[in-house]
């Protein structure tokens, strides 16, 4: 599979020969791409990549070509390390966030639980207020009912004490509202 004869494989024109219909560098160095080959070339050499490609399955050879161009880039801008320096920097970046997103879902749980208190505590008083009323009113109620016989200027002055309290919205204000009389 050769380019066209009138332009080489990029891996031929850079070795200075002819492209051959079965060049095996054809499919994977296009003449576009000469760098890509020249890189390959000076870090694993022409003879040793043909002999890797060689062996390959033709299925296997475009990731094997991406490979070792990938690793030639990086053994050129990092000779000691090459592409092991990058996963190792990326490795070093993955830990550090995922340390990051612990410590961020602690921080949220703390926030969370406090806020969930809050909002327990404010409707274990709400119903507590509701209960200590409605009790109240009972324990009123059974007086009154209890003791008929009772002083009427007592009952009197509770009955026009409870006739001047109004009503208010929920959550405005916690002293007690209204007393029913039946």
């Amino acid at each position: 599979m050769a380019s066209s004869s009138s332009s080489p494989c990029a891996a031929c024109k850079f070795l200075r020969r002819k492209c051959q219909p079965e060049c095996v560098f054809a499919p994977y160095f296009p003449p576009d791409q000469p760098q890509k080959f020249a890189n390959v070339h000076k870090v694993f050499g022409a003879s040793n990549v043909t002999k890797l490609l060689n062996e390959l399955h033709p299925h296997q050879r475009e990731d094997a070509v991406n490979s070792l161009a990938y690793e030639a880039e990086m053994r050129l801008r990092d000779p000691v390390y090459g592409c092991v320096g990058v996963i190792s920097l990326l490795q070093h970046q993955l830990r550090q966030l995922q340390m990051d997103l612990t410590y961020a879902k602690s921080e949220l749980s703390k926030y969370q639980n406090h806020n969930t208190q809050g909002v327990i505590a404010a409707h274990e008083q709400t119903l507590g207020n509701h209960l200590y009323h409605h009790h109240s009113q009972s324990i009123i109620r059974a007086f009154d009912i209890s003791n008929i016989n009772y002083d009427n200027t007592a009952g009197h002055a509770l009955a026009q004490q409870t006739q001047f309290q109004q009503a208010r919205p929920a959550g405005t204000d916690e002293r007690a509202t209204t007393i029913d009389h039946p």
